[in-house]
């Protein structure tokens, strides 16, 4: 067991992040190769799956035997879910990415994030399949596997390969990122749309993607993430700008920084013409 102090050792909490994150990889790889898991849904489109809720059971039992002290705040443990982010906390998400999991789409990862007095220390998000470990340290800058990243450089917004997701609800809310990807998808190259938030922003630390935004995101989406983005040298903030402070605020805006302020107009142009989901939605 390790011991808690009044300041964590943080090449523990990373110690202990990694341990959780292989164990949890290793149950996520073996129901991705065997196929043979049950799926039920949260709603008309959120899914969990047995690899959910196994991988987190493995990152909990991890992280409790460590620091048994410690809060644990978790997307599938209902009984964890709180808006108390003082710390120490830790951040879990051990598969972001159900659908595309679901469907044998190589695109989930794990992300884990710990907080102390209000502020993300470490964060942590590794990809199974492509063996990719993304670690970001506050204050220490951000790696991929090992290997010190860095958002990309470029500084026009039409030649900038952009990430975004859509909302659970969008098929009944005309908070539903349809025309902000519209708007978006028209002035960039080209945005895609991955499904899995927390490697989105792990992408844009590393400079594969120029910026991402999206509504409606849980701290769980985003805690591990946005540290790599601002170790990275990237800038994050909410569609108007300001920074995220509440790990609850729902929307965020991720980018190189360069063209972080073009993003934020365009998306403020978007909501003032709102795509209702009924426009395109199909009755069966």
């Amino acid at each position: 067991m390790l011991h808690t102090c009044a300041m964590t050792n943080l090449k523990d909490i990373e110690k202990v992040a990694f341990e959780a994150s292989q164990k949890a990889a290793t149950i996520l790889r073996h129901y991705h190769e065997k196929k043979t898991f049950q799926t039920n849904f949260k709603g008309d489109v959120n899914l969990v799956t047995d690899a959910d809720l196994e991988s987190e059971a493995a990152v909990i039992e991890t992280i409790s035997k460590a620091f048994p002290d410690h809060a644990i705040l978790s997307e599938e443990n209902k009984d964890s879910h709180g808006e108390s982010m003082e710390g120490p906390v830790w951040i879990i998400d051990p598969l972001d990415g159900t659908t595309n999991f679901s469907h044998g789409v190589p695109f989930f990862s794990t992300s884990i994030a710990f907080r102390e007095n209000a502020q993300t220390k470490v964060g942590l998000i590794y990809q199974p399949i492509l063996q990719e470990l993304f670690v970001a340290h506050l204050g220490g800058g951000a790696t991929l596997n090992g290997k010190k990243i860095s958002v990309s450089k470029g500084n026009t917004l039409t030649r900038s390969l952009l990430a975004s997701g859509f909302p659970y609800d969008r098929r009944d809310s005309e908070r539903n990122n349809l025309s902000e990807f519209c708007t978006l998808e028209m002035n960039s190259q080209d945005v895609r749309r991955p499904g899995a938030a927390t490697l989105d922003l792990a992408y844009v630390a590393c400079g594969r993607f120029d910026g991402y935004w999206e509504p409606k995101l849980s701290a769980w989406d985003v805690a591990a993430g946005m540290l790599l983005v601002t170790e990275a040298g990237g800038k994050i903030t909410d569609y108007n700008g300001n920074p995220v402070v509440n790990l609850w605020n729902g929307e965020m805006v991720a980018s190189n920084g360069i063209i972080h302020d073009s993003m934020i107009q365009l998306l403020q142009k978007a909501q003032e013409k709102l795509l209702p989901a009924k426009n395109f939605a199909t009755l069966l």
